[in-house]
């Protein structure tokens, strides 16, 4: 029996076929958006006047089902930016997330540095990202070889993209190499879905001190953020926390004001 995260592949690796079919590489490359000098998500983490919050767009998930069908990426995205995200991560996984590459497009009108988040399983997805607008790509160890993940991330780099390689057990961080930017830990096991934030506190201290760590998932309240970064966490992907408010935008501005507080 397929687990969620082999089945979402599997899905994927179709999907991917259909679209190299109906846009070839050479319309990806003429695309407007392909020749923009990217923003560096690094960067936005590494500043100290900054949240390190890189917040996340999704309407839905395997998990939860519909989290938000209402809220537009555009405003939410905007109130995103405004409040004080360091970066944003849009979902573009259509089948499982609800999402479209068309949302990520759209909240390229902001002026923050965006996590393409997806399913990576071929290069054509790397300048897909570049023609959609994201500067950042998302690698999960759970589905690529090392190989593959050196490879996609060596092309990323070329073509101007930061690299955001996903792990969630210490046997995944033997996927990390040069041409990985940041290494995230999801709190959530892509392949039951479960949550724990100590996924992430037990691995901070074998992450690569040269690559920015990051957190991902499970994180709803201020006190769970200080922790993770007083452990080393330099960013702090949240969605759902958002999301799955009736206003995003109100909820989203509501925690970093609560969050500044608490650091202050």
């Amino acid at each position: 029996m397929k687990n969620i995260l082999e089945e979402i592949i599997a899905v994927k690796e179709r999907q991917v076929e259909l679209e190299k079919s109906e846009v070839p590489v050479s319309e990806l490359e003429e695309s407007a958006l392909f020749e923009r000098t990217t923003l560096s998500l690094v960067a936005s983490l590494t500043d100290k006047q900054k949240t390190g919050i890189i917040a996340e767009f999704k309407r839905r998930s395997p998990s939860k089902g519909i989290i938000n069908d209402k809220a537009t990426v555009e405003g939410v995205t905007k109130a995103y930016t405004i409040n004080g995200a360091s970066g944003l991560s849009v979902l573009t996984d259509k089948a499982f997330f609800g999402g479209s590459n068309d949302d990520l497009s759209v909240a390229r009108s902001n002026a923050l540095p965006i996590l393409r988040k997806d399913f990576v399983v071929d290069e054509y997805q790397l300048l897909q990202a570049k023609a959609i607008g994201a500067d950042v790509i998302l690698l999960i160890a759970a589905c690529l070889s090392p190989q593959r993940v050196r490879r996609y991330a060596a092309f990323a780099k070329r073509i101007g993209l930061e690299v955001l390689l996903e792990i969630h057990s210490e046997t995944e961080l033997g996927h990390a190499c040069d041409e990985v930017d940041m290494i995230g830990v999801n709190n959530r096991d892509l392949k039951t879905f479960k949550v724990d934030t100590n996924t992430s506190l037990g691995l901070i201290n074998k992450i690569p001190t040269n690559k920015i760590a990051i957190t991902e998932s499970g994180i709803s309240d201020i006190e769970t953020i200080v922790t993770l970064k007083e452990a080393g966490f330099r960013g702090f992907l949240i969605g759902e926390t958002f999301m799955k408010e009736a206003d995003p935008a109100i909820a989203f501005a509501d925690f970093i004001r609560k969050l500044k507080a608490k650091l202050e």
